[in-house]
């Protein structure tokens, strides 16, 4: 089933809101691509405009940021620690913006969105 993301049919009162015009191809999303732990694998999708981003499917590196010096390295992603998304995202090992991980660095809180802009930037989270 396809994802509409067109106006809803109802008022923010609640009440029925009386259509103008059916639904448009225009308004349909894309199903969410999760970023997990694995081989890095990439997909490209068509944004609208001609655009494109780039989906980030499985990865085993991220662009980790210490506060205190400002240096940025590439560390490898050992687990996901805690995903305020969605608590099964733990199990899964499913990256998304706001998830803590644990990278040989130490722990590190996602700062980029990886099933839109295509890589996993994270910064050092200190005690």
């Amino acid at each position: 089933m396809a994802l509409w993301q067109g106006k809803s049919k109802r008022k923010s009162t609640g009440g029925r809101l009386a259509g103008s015009r059916s639904k448009k191809r225009f308004e349909i999303g894309r199903e969410l691509q999760q970023a997990k732990i694995g081989e890095m694998t990439k997909k490209v999708a068509r944004a609208r405009g001609g655009g494109r981003k780039d989906r980030l499917l499985r990865t085993e590196q991220a662009s980790v940021t210490d506060p205190k010096s400002g240096k940025s390295f590439n560390s490898k992603i050992l687990e996901v620690i805690e995903n305020t998304a969605n608590p099964n995202y733990v199990r899964q090992n499913i990256i998304t913006k706001g998830s803590v991980i644990e990278t040989e660095k130490g722990k590190a809180r996602v700062t980029s969105r990886p099933g839109q802009h295509g890589v996993v930037n994270a910064v050092l989270i200190t005690k």
